[in-house]
């Protein structure tokens, strides 16, 4: 959350931080030379005119090893992901384009809970597609750092759509790595997967919801997708497991696991039969457990994080009706929704932090102000974390006391 001045104040030091030097530019400049004569398809002219004035930015380096998906506890990662305000949304979602997702399950075999869940997951339903200019991110990817190869075939993917007319240039903005659209597709996938879902000639991910839900089912399908399978569902596992028997590719026929003592976490009958499954424990043993089939899989391959498919296959089974997990998470502070983060961020502003309008989104300016509270409240860790701790003891203390100002020529 951030108030439009502090956005101001803020993008200065990012664009500091992504300033090229001399020699970064040298090194850019060479390295697009040589992009321009190996990029096969792409006429000279196209690459010149697409490439115009783009300059490398340094600062999304940093990012190709801080992957939320990969560093926050997990309890943290699915918590805004799959709340009440994100499931409500996706239910109002899956009813606006009821008829468009029934043609793309009629034609994919993919549930309209699962395609929404992604674009939910991914965008927050469009909301969210990324601000980083594309050709920018990923040029400067391409010509620095590790994965300089995966990221040039991106940039020339990106060229390829650009020169076809799929996309147009302008206002063309993603994620740090690439990634764009309503179901942030990456531009080879864009390329090889995408479809024209709304029959007007054009492969439009960005501004059409027909084409990103029929591409995003499209994608799954072709990952494999198992037409009317669940993927998954919370289970219990006995006192006493043995954890080094989960693991999303240490798969079992079902009835091995019956046979072990897995049981549903909701008390229902689990089919004993030879149908593949892994267990995971995202959390270790003292956490929530699942029993996952083929079409995890799947949602796995879109973005190859267990937390990531998590996500999207716990929020799926909340839009189909179902309700959050049974068991808890192994944490003392658990993470807040959206509802609680918004009067986190009142609580906040009635102490004289400026965070602008509260959107129950955690940015910079909210974990910057909860560091402060948990310093000047004696909390441990400072780490400004949104969770139950600080919430409750911002609720404890309310608004501080305001001594009144000194006098002039008072003692």
């Amino acid at each position: 959350m951030a108030s439009m001045a502090w956005a101001a104040q803020a993008q200065q030091p990012a664009i500091d931080a992504g300033a090229p030097s001399d020699a970064d530019r040298a090194t850019y400049a060479s390295c697009m030379a040589r992009t321009r004569a190996g990029a096969a398809g792409i006429a000279p002219a196209a690459f010149d005119r697409f490439m115009a004035g783009v300059v490398p930015d340094m600062s999304v380096l940093p990012l190709l090893d801080s992957q939320p998906e990969f560093s926050t506890p997990i309890w943290d990662y699915l918590a805004p992901l799959v709340d009440a305000q994100r499931v409500a949304d996706g239910q109002a979602m899956r009813a606006q384009h009821a008829e468009v997702l029934a043609r793309v399950a009629q034609d994919s075999g993919v549930d309209a809970a699962t395609v929404v869940a992604v674009w939910g997951v991914e965008s927050d339903y469009g909301r969210v597609q990324g601000k980083r200019p594309l050709l920018v991110s990923l040029s400067t990817l391409a010509c620095f750092g590790r994965r300089q190869e995966f990221f040039r075939g991106e940039l020339l993917a990106t060229l390829a759509l650009l020169q076809s007319g799929d996309l147009t240039p302008d206002g063309l903005t993603g994620s740090w790595a690439g990634a764009f659209g309503q179901t942030q597709f990456m531009p080879s996938t864009y390329q090889r997967i995408a479809v024209d879902g709304d029959g007007d000639g054009r492969r439009d991910l960005v501004h059409s919801v027909p084409d990103a839900l029929a591409s995003t089912a499209n994608y799954l399908k072709r990952a494999g997708w198992q037409t009317g399978q669940p993927w998954g569902f919370e289970v219990r596992v006995p006192a006493g497991w043995d954890a080094s028997r989960a693991g999303r590719k240490a798969k079992r026929p079902v009835r091995e696991w019956v046979a072990a003592g897995i049981t549903r976490a909701d008390g229902g009958a689990i089919a004993a039969d030879d149908t593949p499954a892994a267990l995971l424990l995202p959390a270790g043993v003292a956490g929530p457990a699942f029993l996952v089939f083929r079409n995890f899989d799947a949602i796995y391959s879109y973005n190859a994080a267990e937390s990531y498919a998590l996500a999207i296959a716990l929020l799926s089974d909340r839009l189909r009706g179902g309700g959050p997990l049974i068991a808890s998470w192994p944490t003392d502070d658990p993470p807040l929704d959206r509802a609680r983060r918004k009067e986190l961020q009142l609580l906040l502003l009635a102490r004289g932090h400026d965070l602008g309008t509260p959107d129950g989104l955690v940015g910079a300016q909210t974990r910057r102000a909860i560091a402060s509270e948990q310093q000047a409240l004696g909390l441990a860790p400072v780490d400004g974390r949104a969770g139950r701790k600080i919430l409750q003891a911002l609720r404890a203390a309310g608004p501080p006391v305001l001594l009144p100002a000194s006098t002039p020529g008072a003692p």
